[in-house]
């Protein structure tokens, strides 16, 4: 059992850091210690000088990508854990008079590298580890752990970060029953696509609440076998800021984990590891392009929704090739590193 400070999420409002922040143990619920442990192979055996700069500077690129923060100090405020100020803000249940009363999510890159290898294990399959709480609610109890479960997370392989029905519907009865409590979703198909971890945070409104009409949000492809299961849902709740950091206590247990990411990550040939959801995503086009031409025939059409089906096809479009593209040049880059001699 991974008892160290660092898996947490540190969920915050406007208004406080310290005194209204809540520790999120997420990642420790998802995982078991197995997972964490690199390899039992010597990597300063098999790597040269070159390959471990190499990797070294991937992390760092990772890390910039990702906009980790990097906290410095002897102690690392965002892991106290005062039960008597975590129980006043439980007894005082502000979400109630806020639905919007979580603002901001922060994520250790410890976490959010334990997310990415867990979903990614799960290949096409959605990856979660629900049933695992209850176990590990049990075991910290044994070892003095006064923190609670105050989320969960699962993975969308493959189409985007959002709450389906079913995620709506359980993340509703958790923040009934267990509040406050936060909902994490994690695309590692698209992660690895793009280098940057796709992942949303999220939180729901209560039953009956109507949010108010902020305009149109930030566009992202949704396949069109998922559109309506999006489009029924998405006023249901919305998304918190995410933000990542690297405290000082993180390095050590980083390194383990980078040395397992980054041997899976070389050796993975992207191409040809997604043939699937990159054929998916072209035959998704097409069927929105045919949609949305067969949508002209119709008399009553609105030459706005139709100029932005056709956008929205357009940036689909774009967004494929990048990926095609990113995915051939990383195929390049590796055969002319590894395959000279």
């Amino acid at each position: 059992m991974i008892n160290h400070s660092d898996n947490y999420v540190t969920l915050t409002n406007e208004n406080s850091v310290t005194h209204e922040s809540i520790l999120v143990c997420i990642l420790s619920i998802m995982t078991t210690n197995k997972e964490i442990v690199p390899q039992s192979i010597n990597q300063n055996s098999l790597l040269t000088n070159s390959s471990l700069n190499a990797s070294t500077n991937a992390r760092e690129s990772w890390e910039t990508d990702n906009n980790v923060e990097s906290i410095l100090g002897p102690i690392d405020e965002y892991f106290k854990y005062d039960v008597k100020i975590h129980q006043s803000i439980v007894n005082a249940k502000p979400w109630e008079k806020d639905p919007h009363y979580f603002k901001w999510i922060k994520i250790s890159a410890v976490a959010l590298l334990k997310m990415l290898i867990h979903a990614r294990s799960g290949g096409n399959l959605e990856a979660e580890a629900y049933e695992y709480m209850t176990t590990y609610k049990e075991v910290v109890a044994r070892v003095g752990r006064t923190e609670n479960v105050l989320g969960w997370y699962h993975s969308h392989p493959g189409y985007g970060c959002w709450l389906s029905g079913i995620d709506v519907s359980t993340q509703l009865t958790n923040q009934t029953y267990q509040e406050p409590f936060v909902a994490i979703v994690i695309d590692p198909i698209r992660t690895i696509s793009s280098g940057k971890v796709n992942l949303g945070a999220f939180r729901t409104y209560p039953v009956g609440y109507r949010p108010p009409d902020d305009g149109p949000s930030e566009y992202q492809s949704i396949p069109m076998d998922k559109i309506e299961d999006f489009g029924v849902h998405c006023k249901h709740y919305y998304s918190l800021e995410v933000s990542h950091f690297k405290s000082v206590l993180d390095k050590r247990l980083l390194d383990s984990l980078w040395n397992k990411y980054w041997v899976n990550t070389l050796s993975s040939v992207s191409i040809l590891a997604q043939p699937d959801y990159l054929a998916g995503l072209t035959k998704d086009l097409a069927e929105k392009v045919e949609h949305a031409g067969s949508s002209m025939s119709r008399m009553n059409w609105d030459n706005d929704r139709l100029e932005d089906r056709l956008a929205k096809c357009s940036k689909d479009a774009t967004k494929l090739a990048m990926e095609q593209l990113h995915a051939l040049t990383g195929q390049l880059i590796k055969d002319s590193l590894f395959n000279k001699f």
